[in-house]
């Protein structure tokens, strides 16, 4: 049995001598390993890269067993940021959250057009704010939300304390009022430590998962440029 679509690489590491078990994002199976023979050699590697967008045509004998890839490039994305710090953290901090947030094989539409609309933005000036609004879409398509129609809206409040299944949290409001014009990067480190406690407190501590280190710099960044 065999199928095919696109994806963005979430992981790889290696396999026996010359080959690597990649994990993608695909647009019509959700989050798949497969082996991908020859992986290792210099011209698969090079455009093997975390977040790169593939063509993949997985192979497989059974359903419980892990199957096999043939990839081609469709875009290279991460390499556009290896001279951008900050971006270069954002990347690693998207493929470490969605790899183990993601069920194995569930199509899930909403939550990769939303990573394929955030990364052909991510040369906007506010791509920051833009990341921000990824996460929080993130978390509403896995049932992790919180109905923000019930919260009072008042403009002039910096933070609204909120409570979620018994457990208080701070949102900062230009996140309910949706106003991006003026956000400060104190502003966007709040909204990280928000998106990232209600994760913690929703998915990783209850299931004794360890919070995804890169996503914890990629916050401190602008926790240290307040």
């Amino acid at each position: 049995m065999n199928w095919e679509s696109e994806g963005f690489i979430l992981s790889k590491r290696k396999f026996r001598e010359n080959a690597i078990i990649l994990e993608v994002f695909t647009t019509d199976f959700g989050k798949v390993s497969g082996i991908v023979y020859g992986g290792t050699s210099r011209k698969v590697k090079n455009y093997l890269q975390l977040i790169n967008k593939i063509y993949v045509n997985y192979t497989f004998k059974t359903e419980n067993r892990i199957g096999y890839f043939k990839t081609e490039l469709i875009e290279a994305i991460s390499p556009k940021y290896f001279n951008n710090k900050n971006k270069i953290l954002c990347l690693n901090s998207i493929v470490s959250i969605l790899k183990i947030l993601l069920p194995e094989n569930q199509k899930l539409n909403n939550i990769y057009i939303s990573l394929d609309k955030f990364l052909k933005n991510l040369n906007n000036e506010n791509w920051f704010v833009n990341y921000l609004n990824w996460e929080l879409n993130l978390i509403s398509n896995l049932g992790f939300g919180f109905d923000s129609n019930k919260l009072n809206k008042n403009p002039d409040k910096k933070n609204f304390n909120i409570e979620i299944d018994n457990i208080e949290y701070k949102i900062p409001a230009f996140l309910l009022s949706k106003s991006y014009s003026k956000v400060t990067f104190h502003e966007i480190s709040e909204g990280l430590i928000f998106c990232r406690r209600l994760m913690e407190n929703k998915f990783f501590i209850p299931n004794n998962i360890k919070f995804p280190q890169s996503r914890r710099m990629f916050e401190n960044k602008f926790y240290i440029a307040n």
